[in-house]
This record gives C-alpha cells, sequence and structure tokens, in this order.
C-alpha cells in the first residue's frame, strides 16, 4: 500500500510550526533566536528523496561562551533524537581552533516516510540559549517499482541499530496476503483522517503504514487550521517564553474569557498541585500561577489548560554569576613538588572550570596527574608531582569571574649541607662515615675504592632524613681507603678517606718523658685547628706515651674539664685520651689545653676549636621603591655569619593574608639589593630573606612591611588658563587619563620664569580639586606653568602649557548677564523669600551698585552681597513695600551696563463692596457689587457667589470665578428666602472675608391644589390557626427540654398550655413564651413524672384552635452496665 507523501511547500512561504510552535503552543512560528549562538542554521524547510541519505548542518559561535555549547536534536517538541543514534541517525561534532565555531552535523542514512516532520536543534550554553526549527519532508524515489515499495514499506525507521534490516517474516505475509487481497485504488490518506474522529487516527495510521503519529497530527492540525479559528477560552495567552534570575520569583499570567472557569497548570506535561512553591491565583479574568524561589529544576515547559483549549509558554532559568572572592597564587617550585592551586568563590556549589593556557583540564580516570577538590566555597586544582612541562599560566573561570596563577618548575639541585670527614682508627673501633644533603627524599649508594659496599652485620648504611650514615664495627685493616657517597640521580660524589693507625710494641726504657701524638689529619684545617659544624659531635682522640703512663689534664681557659660524662667530657683510655662534645654549640668555641704529666717530665698542646653554624637571619628587611609590576628590596647583612663566608641570598615573597610562599629565585643571589618582578599592580605582598654560607641554609627573615607594586599616574591633561590678573593666574585640567591602583592624592603645580630651570612650587600642600589660583606673580613677567599628579608611587610626568603666559590684566567691558526669568515681571506673594543672583563679567573687578525706583537701596529692607562674578539681592519676607522697579548698575572706570527688574509683591484681595439683590422673578434672582477696594497689587480674577436660605443657613456655591461684577442664582426652592455673599480672587487665591448681600431674595409660593386617593382599611381579622403544630419527643431525666409551635390570627389570640387535660398555672418548672406568634413551653429538668400528653390552646373572638404532643422521659443509662 502506497505510503502518504507530504505536500510541497509553495516558494515564499514560511515553514510549518513544530509541535512546540503550534498556534496552541502561544509561540511564534519560525526560528526562534534567543541569544543569537547561531552562526548557521538548517534551511527552514528541507525536501528529502526516500531511501537517499540527507545530512543537516549548524554551526555555533563560541568566542563569548565560558564554556563548550550542548547541542540537543529533537524532533516534534520533546524527543531527543540522541537515543535514536545508530546506522539510522549518526551525529558529529567538530571544532575549529582558529575561528572557535563548532560545527553540528545530524545525519539521516536512506530516508523513509516516517522521517518526515517537525524538527528542532537546541544549543545551550552556561547562561544562553538558542534554538532553530525546520521541517523535513520526503518524496518518493522515481523508481516506483512494486518491488521497491514493498521493501521501503516493511523497513524498521525506528528500529535503532538494526535500522534499515528487513522484517522478511512480515515480508512473507505481506506477500502472501496481496495474493489474497485485490487491488485497491490509491487514496488520499490525508483527505480521509480529515473526515475521520480522533479516536480512528491510530487505526488509520497503522493501516497505511505511518509511523510518524507526532508529525502526522501535527500536520493535521495546520490542516485543519487553515480557516482562522479564534480560541474561544482565552482572551491573552502566556508569552511566548520567560527568562528569571535563579532564586527569583516569576509570575505566569493569562487572561481567560469566562471569569468562573477553572483551569489547570501543567509543567512538562504533569499537573501542578498548589504548595508554598507554585502559588495559584484567581482575579476575575485573570489567571496566574506564581513560582517561588526558582532553581534550574523550573526550566521546563508550561501549560495553562481550559478544557479542551490550551497555552504554552516556557520559562528559562539563569544562574546568577558567581565571583572569585580568593585569588589564585603564584607557585614556584622544584621537580617533584606538590602544587596546590586555590581559590574560593561566592556561592557553594558553584561550577569552576580549569584551564592550563588554552586547554581545559578535566577529570580523566585513567591519569592522576591533575585532581580536583571541592571544600564548600573552596575549590583546589592538585598537581601531586610538578615536572617541567607543567610551567605556565593556570587559569580558573567561574560564569562571573576569573583568576590566574602562574607556575614555575625549577630542576632539583642538591646541595651538601655536611660533608664526610677523613677518620683515623685504630683496629677493633668503630668508623662512622656522616654526610647530611638538602633534599631528605633522596637516596644513594656508598662505595669504597670505586666498589660499592654491601651492608653486613659489621657494616651498617642508614638514612634518616637528610642523613646519610656508613657505620663500621670493629675496625679491620682492610677497612682502610677512599669511602665515597653519590646520590641517586645527581652527578655528585662525597669522598673521605679512612685511615687505620697500627699499634707498634716498642722497647722503650722505664724512664720515659710524656709525648702527645697530635694527628694533623682529619677535621685539622691547619696545625692545632680544629672546625666542627654546630649540632654535630667532635670526638678527639689523642695518642699519650710515657713510661710511667702519663696523667692527663684537660683545661678551657683556666676552668679544668674533669667531667667524664656529659655534653662535653673527657675520657681516659690506654695510651689514649678522647674530647669528645656532644651536639656543638657556638659558645664552645676557643682554645683548649691538654697537659699530660708522669715522673719523667710532662707535655703541653693547645687546640683551637672552631665551631661554624648556619648565618643569622638577614636584618631589617624593607621595600625601598615600587613600580607598577615590581619592587627593590633592600636588607642588612646578618650580625652573625656563621664563622663561615656568606655565599649568598635566598628571597621568598607572598600576598598579604596567604600562607604560601614562593621562591624568586633557586640560584645564590649575592648583592643585599633586589627586584622582584612579575607582581600584580594594587596587591599588597611581603617580602623575607635567607641567608646562605657553607654550612646551610639561616632561618627566615623577618616579614617585611607590606608593600603594593604600584605606578605613577600619567600625567593630568588638558591644562588650559582660566584667567589672569595683574598677580594671579588661574589653571584648570582634567584629571590624568591612567590613575591605576595607586589612586591620585592630589595635584602640585609649579611655575618658574621663561627661561629659568628653577621651578617654584605653588601649593604648600596637595591640591585635590582640579583647579588652582597661583597667587603672588611679578607683573609683565612671562611664566611658564607645569601640574603634576601626586599618588603613593610618586609623581607623575608633568603637564605643561605651549608657551609662556603673560602676567598682566586684560581690560574687559562690564557686562551683565540677566536671566532669562528674570526679564519680565517677577512676581512674589506676601512673606515669601526672595533670592536673586545676577551674574556678571568684566576685568578689572566692576563696581555693582543697586537702585530702587531710582533711589539708593535701603540696606535695612533689602541685604545686596557682591562677589567677582555676580551679585545677589536676598529679602527675607517679602512686603508690598518691596514692589518696584529695582536697577542693577555696573561700573569699571568710566564704562557701565544697566539692567532693571520689576518686581512685584501680590496679596490676597479685600472683600467686594455694596452687594445686594436687584432683582427675584420666578426661581431665580439677580444679584450685582463693586469690586473691591484693595485688589492684593494685582488683577482681580474673578468672584465666587455662595447662597443660603434663611432656615438652614448653609452656605452654598452658586459660581465660581465668575469674572463680572453681577450673578444670576437659578433653581432657587418656592417658598423659601435666600441671602447671598461674595469673595472676590486674584493670584494669591480667594479673599480672607467676604461681602454679605443686605437685602434677601424671597421666592413667593404659587396657588396649587393637592388631590389625594380615597384610602380603604384592609380588614385583617382572622380565627386562630396553628402554622406549625407540636411534635412529640423523647428526652432524657435531668436534662432541661422544650417543645415549640406557631399560630396566627387577628385579634391577637389567648394561650393556654395543658397537660393531660389540666391547664398548666403559675407552676416555675414550666416557663411559657410568646414571640411574634412562635409558642414555646420549656420544661426544667424534667422527670420521669412529667410524661404525658402536651397541648395549645389558641382563642380569640372568632375561634379557637389547639394542637397536641406526647412527651416521653426516659431515665439515662450508664454505659458499662449495659455492656454488662
Amino acid at each position: 500500500m502506497p505510503e502518504p507523501v507530504p505536500e510541497e511547500k509553495p516558494e515564499g512561504q514560511d515553514a510549518p510550526p513544530t509541535d512546540g510552535d503550534s498556534d496552541d503552543d502561544g509561540d511564534e512560528s519560525g526560528n526562534t533566536s534567543l541569544s543569537g549562538l547561531f552562526v548557521e542554521k538548517p534551511p527552514e524547510a528541507i525536501v528529502g528523496v526516500a531511501g537517499s541519505d540527507l545530512t543537516i548542518i549548524a554551526k555555533v559561535d563560541s568566542t563569548t561562551l565560558t564554556r563548550k555549547p550542548t547541542m540537543k536534536w529533537l524532533k516534534g517538541k520533546w524527543m531527543d533524537l540522541g537515543s535514536k543514534a545508530g546506522k539510522h541517525m549518526q551525529f558529529k561534532e567538530t571544532y575549529d581552533r582558529n575561528t572557535k565555531i563548532y560545527t553540528y552535523e545530524m545525519k539521516i542514512i536512506k530516508l523513509v516516510a516516517g522521517d518526515a516532520g517537525g524538527f528542532r536543534c537546541e544549543v545551550t550554553a552556561k547562561d544562553k540559549c538558542d534554538s532553530s526549527t525546520f521541517e523535513i519532508s520526503v518524496e518518493a524515489a522515481q523508481q516506483d517499482t512494486q518491488q521497491a515499495d514493498i521493501l521501503s514499506a516493511f523497513k524498521r525507521a525506528d528500529g535503532g541499530e538494526d535500522d534499515g534490516n528487513l522484517d522478511f517474516s512480515a515480508l512473507l505475509k505481506a506477500t502472501k496476503k496481496k495474493k489474497m487481497v485485490k487491488e485497491i485504488p490509491e487514496i488520499d490518506v490525508w483527505e480521509l483522517l480529515k473526515s475521520a474522529h480522533p479516536s480512528e487516527y491510530e487505526k488509520i495510521a497503522f493501516e497505511y503504514g505511518i509511523t510518524d503519529l507526532r508529525g502526522m497530527l501535527k500536520r493535521l492540525k495546520k490542516m485543519k487550521v487553515v480557516e482562522p479559528k479564534h480560541s474561544e477560552a482565552f482572551l491573552k495567552r502566556l508569552d511566548a517564553c520567560y527568562s528569571i534570575e535563579k532564586g527569583k520569583k516569576i509570575v505566569l499570567r493569562c487572561e481567560v474569557v469566562d471569569p468562573d472557569v477553572h483551569v489547570k497548570w501543567l509543567k512538562n506535561g504533569q499537573e501542578i498541585k498548589p504548595s508554598a512553591k507554585y502559588i495559584m491565583e484567581c482575579s476575575g479574568n485573570v489567571r496566574t500561577l506564581t513560582l517561588n524561589r526558582t532553581s534550574l529544576a523550573d526550566d521546563a515547559a508550561y501549560e495553562c489548560v481550559v478544557g479542551e483549549d490550551k497555552c504554552f509558554t516556557e520559562v528559562f532559568v539563569k544562574e546568577p554569576p558567581v565571583t572569585i572572592t580568593k585569588l589564585m597564587d603564584d607557585y614556584h617550585v622544584v621537580v617533584g613538588e606538590r602544587v596546590e592551586f586555590e581559590i574560593e568563590v561566592s556561592e557553594e556549589g558553584a561550577h569552576v572550570m580549569w584551564f592550563f593556557e588554552d586547554i581545559e583540564l578535566v577529570k580523566d580516570k585513567d591519569s592522576t596527574k591533575f585532581r580536583f577538590k571541592k571544600d564548600g566555597i573552596k575549590h583546589t586544582l592538585i598537581i601531586l608531582e610538578a615536572t617541567l612541562d607543567d610551567i605556565g599560566m593556570y587559569h580558573a573561570w567561574t560564569n562571573g569571574g576569573h583568576t590566574k596563577g602562574e607556575l614555575e618548575v625549577e630542576e632539583k639541585q642538591l646541595e651538601v649541607l655536611q660533608d664526610i670527614a677523613d677518620l683515623t682508627v685504630r683496629a677493633t673501633d668503630q668508623a662512622l662515615f656522616k654526610c647530611e644533603v638538602s633534599d631528605e627524599k633522596v637516596t644513594g649508594k656508598w662505595f669504597k675504592d670505586g666498589v660499592e659496599v654491601v651492608g653486613s652485620d659489621r657494616i651498617k648504611m642508614t638514612h634518616i632524613g637528610r642523613f646519610h650514615r656508613l657505620l663500621i664495627d670493629n675496625v679491620k685493616p682492610e677497612d682502610a681507603g677512599d669511602y665515597s657517597f653519590i646520590p641517586d640521580g645527581y652527578a655528585l660524589s662525597i669522598s673521605a678517606k679512612l685511615n687505620f693507625l697500627e699499634i707498634k710494641v716498642d722497647y722503650v726504657p722505664r724512664q720515659d718523658p710524656p709525648k702527645i701524638h697530635l694527628d694533623t689529619t682529619g677535621n685539622m684545617v691547619s696545625q692545632n685547628t680544629i672546625i666542627v659544624v654546630a649540632g654535630n659531635k667532635l670526638r678527639l682522640d689523642v695518642e699519650i706515651t710515657g713510661e710511667p703512663a702519663p696523667t692527663c689534664v684537660w683545661t678551657k681557659g683556666d676552668k679544668q674539664i674533669t667531667e667524664s660524662e656529659g655534653r662535653i667530657r673527657v675520657e681516659a683510655r690506654k695510651d689514649l685520651s678522647c674530647f669528645v662534645i656532644e651536639g656543638a654549640e657556638r659558645e664552645d668555641e676557643g682554645n683548649y689545653t691538654i697537659c699530660v704529666t708522669n715522673p719523667a717530665g710532662e707535655d703541653k698542646a693547645m687546640i683551637f676549636v672552631k665551631i661554624v653554624d648556619v648565618p643569622d637571619p638577614p636584618e631589617n628587611v624593607r621595600c625601598t621603591s615600587v613600580g607598577e609590576d615590581c619592587g627593590t628590596i633592600l636588607w642588612d647583612v646578618p650580625i652573625f655569619d656563621g664563622g663561615a663566608p656568606l655565599k649568598g641570598y635566598l628571597m621568598e615573597r607572598k600576598k598579604k593574608g596567604s600562607s604560601r610562599w614562593t621562591k624568586l629565585n633557586f640560584d645564590v643571589y649575592e648583592p643585599t639589593t633586589y627586584e622582584a618582578k612579575r607582581m600584580i599592580e594594587g596587591v599588597y605582598y611581603e617580602m623575607r630573606v635567607f641567608a646562605i654560607n657553607s654550612i646551610g641554609l639561616s632561618q627566615p627573615s623577618l616579614t617585611s612591611k607590606p608593600f603594593m607594586p604600584i605606578a605613577a599616574t600619567s600625567e593630568p591633561i588638558r591644562l588650559s588658563v582660566h584667567d589672569v590678573t595683574d598677580s594671579t593666574c588661574t589653571l584648570k585640567w582634567l584629571a590624568p587619563e591612567k590613575i591605576g591602583a595607586g589612586g591620585l592624592d592630589g595635584y602640585v603645580i609649579e611655575y618658574c620664569k621663561e627661561g629659568d630651570t628653577e621651578w617654584v612650587v605653588a601649593n604648600q600642600e596637595l591640591c585635590e580639586r582640579q583647579g588652582f589660583v597661583v597667587r603672588g606673580l611679578p607683573v609683565g613677567e612671562k611664566i611658564d606653568f607645569r601640574v603634576v599628579a601626586v599618588n603613593i608611587a610618586g609623581r607623575s610626568p608633568p603637564a605643561s602649557l605651549g608657551q609662556p603666559v603673560t602676567i598682566r590684566e586684560i581690560m574687559e567691558y562690564p557686562k551683565i548677564r540677566l536671566p532669562r526669568d528674570l526679564r519680565t515681571r517677577f512676581i512674589r506673594k506676601v512673606g515669601e523669600k526672595i533670592n536673586l543672583t545676577i551674574p556678571f563679567q568684566g576685568k578689572p573687578r566692576p563696581v555693582a551698585t543697586w537702585f530702587k525706583d531710582g533711589q539708593p537701596i535701603d540696606p535695612a529692607m533689602v541685604s545686596i552681597r557682591n562677589s567677582n562674578v555676580d551679585s545677589i539681592l536676598f529679602i527675607r519676607s517679602a512686603e508690598r513695600e518691596h514692589s518696584g522697579k529695582y536697577e542693577l548698575v555696573l561700573k569699571i572706570e568710566n564704562m557701565e551696563d544697566r539692567a532693571a527688574i520689576q518686581i512685584q509683591i501680590v496679596d490676597k484681595p479685600g472683600p467686594p463692596q455694596k452687594l445686594r439683590v436687584t432683582e427675584v422673578w420666578g426661581f431665580n434672582a439677580a444679584t450685582e457689587w463693586e469690586p473691591p477696594k484693595d485688589d492684593g497689587n494685582c488683577e482681580i480674577t474673578g468672584y465666587v457667589i455662595q447662597k443660603a436660605d434663611l432656615k438652614t443657613k448653609e452656605w452654598f456655591t452658586v459660581y465660581e470665578h465668575n469674572r463680572r461684577t453681577n450673578c444670576t442664582a437659578t433653581d432657587l426652592i418656592m417658598g423659601n428666602e435666600y441671602m447671598f455673599r461674595v469673595y472676590s480672587e486674584n493670584l494669591c487665591g480667594r479673599s480672607d472675608d467676604p461681602c454679605f448681600c443686605k437685602n434677601t431674595a424671597v421666592i413667593t409660593k404659587t396657588d396649587l391644589e393637592i388631590k389625594r386617593a380615597p384610602y380603604t382599611k384592609k380588614d385583617k381579622s382572622c380565627a386562630p390557626k396553628f402554622t406549625q403544630p407540636l411534635v412529640d419527643r423523647s428526652v432524657v431525666a435531668g436534662y432541661s427540654t422544650a417543645i415549640s409551635c406557631s399560630v396566627k390570627g387577628y385579634p391577637k389570640p389567648k394561650i393556654v398550655w395543658m397537660k393531660n387535660k389540666m391547664i398548666l398555672g403559675e407552676n416555675p418548672k414550666f416557663l411559657m413564651r410568646n414571640y411574634q406568634g412562635v409558642l414555646t413551653l420549656n420544661i426544667r429538668k424534667p422527670g420521669t413524672f412529667d410524661s404525658g400528653k402536651y397541648s395549645c390552646i389558641a382563642v380569640n373572638d372568632l375561634g379557637k384552635e389547639e394542637v397536641e404532643c406526647k412527651l416521653s422521659v426516659r431515665l439515662a443509662t450508664d454505659p458499662d452496665k449495659a455492656k454488662e
């Protein structure tokens, strides 16, 4: 059976709207461009041939985006085609680094009719989005053979990975069925669908092989909307889309036709229930949905449904910008060290992108080189082991901020902090070689005469921290030789020699004087001088000979050393005297004397022990000058150099408030002045310095005072001369174009005579304004001027005039510049304040004089203040006598200028005069009066006429703003007598008092006769009749009750209550009431004896009526006993 072919789109006609862009959705048809991200969009209408391939291309510009855009291909409104990727649909993405343009492709392999319909491509970034809609139409192939139709009819268009293969079982069934069924003529499926009921759409689509039901419904809806159909439910639909920041409130508003109709709100097709988050309101025809504290989950499509009609909108939620509150520090490390770039952002859970140069760093499972850590507002980029390839600039980006930090990596340089000392030992003694290197992680090997030393029970090698030791117990003659320590990975060798001391037995006479045998090898740098590193152990074995055995005494100065235990001790052995210092200190330095004696004589030797240590830290570290990105640091040499010459210094810096120090040099720096570069202007830094000698590195110096790299401003601009007199010059200028982080403290103005080189400072204190008057200048001299901007970094380059200025005042004619509003009559009310400022010009300073009506102004009435450029006339409280013509006269020698001002002070007018009623006729009265004597110094603008009748004496306004002096009052009431009063009005308002009329106006009555209609009295008499009877009741004993009924009758009937045909008298147990015909009998706490028949009788002259009821009184029962 042939598949339906979509109709061709005529030229010039817009593309049909997709599901999301139909009229019922309230969106506009065509492309939707929210932020203009697309550089190239797919065509609005695409026509493909069945069986061929189709490629759709879209391009996005990412130059303004902070993150990679995300592209979605949708069919209809919500079906994401990404899940359909396979053999039938393929998606491709490419990126051009030069143009920063992403190209997205969607390729449909072997089009089938089911691929026709509306599509949309949607690109989103962090806070931007854009979308484009297009429609694909599929035409039948030219070769319309029956076999091709059969094959295409059974293709699985939505088969995913199996798309394009044939369903042979269905093919066989179709072939068999075809032999049995007669040929059916071609039918226009769309005409069939248009005339069918919606419940039959699915059946017809299945019968004619239509697989895209959504596209079919959309096209059918478009075909049905050929005739314009207006919404019968909505007066005003929802807007096409809304945009709101995250956390803010948004209100969706529409108007319906029926104010009482109930509406439903849907979110992505699901009904919304009222809550604190979603508030639904109804006010007349207006229906609103309020979304409080929006989140990213509220970014969705919303619908308002009224019956079968609905309107659509989309809400886009934008995240607020996340700023960086703590910037990234720079790092200077060696190879293998750990690096942590840390920043702080303004919001927890914010997304931070890390970049190395232009390459984004992402978490990779296969690589552990970079690690990313989040802790609240802290974000950290961790480089576990830095290499030379990691050198460069690292960036951290948020949607509202950016920071960067530089990483410098140096190769490792191993330093020998303690060398190996040569040893001389005797047989069976212990030999210890020890060295110290700068890196505690470095390993190495020991060699003897070029052969690696192998450990044993007698030979032990240890590595603790930075110390490497080789210990040889029970030394033997074969242990003598050259020992070396070679660190792994470094071209470095540390060597020392082990000397074996042989014991020779010689025959000596019985009497032999003592002799001291000093070994000048090993630690002896010169004869009788031993150098020891502070903290190390000194063991000096001195061989002593003599017979008999001599006595040995060690002394330092005058103090004898006798201790055999402790830090400094003397150990006595046969033929040896051992002098030991554990953990040498600076105080141990000095001359030590050994004296040996026996009966044959004595011998002395002096040994100088020199203690060397790391130097003291440098002193007085300070910043002497700064630049835009640099600062010069100066320090003093250490007080104590450690006993060894200083090799140089190491410098470190950090940002104020940070705990991360950055090394500035790895090579030893010898001078005591250093210029630190590559700093950020406007950020406070601190410095510290280490001293280095042959022993090692000193402690850090005290931190310098914080300093800020700043640069002086640029020169001021547009320096010009504003005014010149015989002794002054007024200069004006504009602020520098570049000020920088140091701000601007003020300006220094300098001048010098033409041809001179000595500049004189004109202002003792900094001038903060952009103008200055230089005073005390010589008349007639040519003077050069210049202005310098000053801030904490120093002086800027000077701004100078192009040529010198001649100091001489220029004559200028006096000129009064009268303001425009004073050129006409100046009117003010009595009591108001008058403050007139009249600017003028002229050189030298003009003399200003005021006149009123040709006479000098009285200072007691008017205050005058004159300056160089204006004159001020001031009246604190204006009075009528201040009115008149004021004239300002400006004089310079024999030249003058004049300006006149007409001031008029006005007040409320007085009351009119001689008000009278001149004529009365019918319902009218004519009045006349004369103008007031006092018009308030201005024209009378009108009159207010009021009337009052003598009965009520309430005043009512007849006319307002009446300009004539007569008036006719109309519509007066017959029989009343009226009096009148008039107020006068001018610019200030209505007069305080009115003028009352001396006579009144009487409106006389005319003869009238009232014809009254005859009155007939209605007969209301009727016999008693109960309109509500008594009702039988059953009550509980002890609880008050009441029985009631209602009766009507005229004259008012007499009421009698009876019990068991006995009249109830004045018994207090019974209370009888009659309220407007409602009769009530209240029985107070009835008992069982009150049971019986109660009746009510109503009697009047016209008859009698009776009603009765039965009252049963039962005893109350206990529920617990009832259960038993």
